[in-house]
């Protein structure tokens, strides 16, 4: 058999090929290289004439694998998984003396919820160093390299391990000194007198009819700002400087020292429920399972001691005893 140095123009022609393939886009791919659409263009057609065949058919709507293509691409595919999973498995075993956990969660979520027990945290995992990777608005998918995250997801999603956290409650938040100056929200009203702080992604129409008549921008004397970053939002919140939705599992910590309150009598259960989940295409890490029972436990306590507040009209467990995805909440 002929090295395969001699077979095709260069081994990164192939691995190019792979992720043309695996996107259905040249596009796609360069960005995954980060060169030029048609730099990606001629290392394909580099590739089909050292190859002597074609490998795509290009259409309007994108491209459609050939047949030797198709051949081609399952053996590059599943080579180029292969090395990636050594890669990793040498990467975790130089890392093996101090192992890396990383959390994909809300940026809103370690500002105001996690940040203030680190020190609790270092104390309980002193082996472990943590890499966050943040997220500014709505929470949607989760990266591969990441170990353990807070997602809403189906209660028959098979595709991760899953232990309960909170349930989504969701209400209006304000500092003291706030509801003082400017007193509760009407929600039947036209929000005069009060500062909404709005947050791009949570969509006027998802939560209108929630906020009541005060939603109503046509008719609204309220005062709206909108950010990105809902970390953000909630700081202006602690500042005083207006009114925001607060989700529970963010604002429990600051409900609990009152540095926020309810801005008026509406609660909003959605009926979902945020998990911290771990993916299964990996094998799960023991260490991860525990971060997520011990971080199960701390929203655990402060839930019970809201729950006159909130009324939630539920006991929740410590995670002590809890095991993932048991398919019960």
């Amino acid at each position: 058999m002929a090295p395969l140095s001699h077979l095709v123009p260069s081994a990164r022609g192939l691995l190019i090929f792979e992720a043309a393939a695996r996107t259905g886009s040249f596009t796609a791919a360069a960005a995954e290289f980060n060169v030029t659409q048609p730099s990606v263009s001629r290392s394909i057609a580099e590739l089909e004439a050292a190859i002597g065949a074609k490998l795509f058919e290009r259409r309007a709507r994108g491209l459609d694998l050939t047949a030797d293509g198709s051949d081609l691409y399952c053996v590059v595919s599943d080579a180029v998984g292969r090395i990636a999973e050594t890669v990793q498995a040498i990467q975790h075993r130089q890392n093996a003396a101090r192992p890396i956990v990383t959390l994909s969660v809300s940026s809103s979520f370690v500002a105001h919820w996690l940040l203030r027990r680190l020190g609790e945290f270092n104390a309980a995992f002193p082996q472990i160093d943590i890499r966050f990777d943040l997220v500014p608005g709505i929470l949607r998918g989760i990266p591969d390299n990441v170990d353990l995250a807070t997602r809403i997801i189906a209660d028959d999603d098979q595709n991760y391990h899953r232990w309960f956290f909170a349930p989504e409650i969701v209400f209006p938040v304000c500092s003291p000194a706030y509801l003082s100056a400017r007193g509760k929200l009407d929600h039947k009203g036209d929000g005069s007198g009060h500062v909404f702080l709005w947050l791009t992604d949570h969509a006027m129409y998802k939560w209108a009819k929630e906020w009541g008549n005060v939603a109503n921008r046509s008719t609204s004397k309220g005062v709206w700002h909108e950010f990105t970053d809902y970390a953000v939002i909630l700081q202006a919140a602690l500042n005083g400087e207006g009114i925001a939705l607060g989700w529970l599992s963010v604002v429990s910590s600051t409900l609990l020292k009152g540095t926020l309150v309810p801005a008026s009598d509406l609660i909003i259960r959605t009926g979902q429920h945020h998990s911290l989940i771990a993916p299964r295409s990996k094998p799960l890490n023991p260490i991860v399972a525990e971060v997520a029972l011990w971080l199960q436990a701390r929203i655990a306590q402060e839930l019970n001691a809201l729950d006159p507040m909130i009324g939630m009209g539920r006991r929740f467990d410590d995670g002590h005893s809890s095991k993932p995805n048991t398919g019960s909440v």
